[in-house]
């Protein structure tokens, strides 16, 4: 058996070089989530320190005033109005499910719920977005 550095280096460098892959930055063209920690949320350079709506082309603050327990169908009913393909529901530091009554609007609309914590749904929201996805997230952060 040959020991490695028998072999030639300059053997690789004579090789045909090919292109297989090439990698390109894809970021979204509008609301991006660029931090997140304990109690706050930051869409580009913007710190929100409460519940809010995130779409690619808007954030809207104030959601759920009372939390993941105070959480009424109207919410979510009224997210029907970003014309969402899929909404993500970020429920917090840990995942809990909404009741189905909860979400009936966006299921009998035909649009796609994701329920996850809310570090998850930040960084699905980034990757939808930046695949121009018509994509709303909910983002529980109290």
């Amino acid at each position: 058996m040959k020991a490695l550095t028998d072999y030639n280096r300059n053997h690789f460098r004579e090789l045909p070089q090919r292109n297989i892959v090439k990698f390109h930055l894809a970021t979204a063209k509008g609301n991006v989530v660029t931090g997140l920690g304990p109690g706050w949320v930051r869409i580009g350079a913007t710190e929100y320190r409460e519940n809010l709506v995130l779409t690619p082309e808007a954030v809207v603050a104030g959601f759920a005033p009372s939390g993941f327990e105070g959480l009424v169908d109207r919410e979510f009913e009224g997210l029907l109005n970003y014309k969402p393909e899929m909404v993500l529901l970020g429920t917090g530091a840990s995942l809990r499910f909404p009741h189905p009554s909860l979400t009936r609007a966006l299921t009998d609309a035909g649009v796609g719920l994701e329920v996850m914590d809310t570090p998850a749904a930040c960084r699905t929201f980034n990757i939808l977005a930046a695949e121009g996805r018509s994509v709303v997230a909910v983002l529980l952060i109290n």
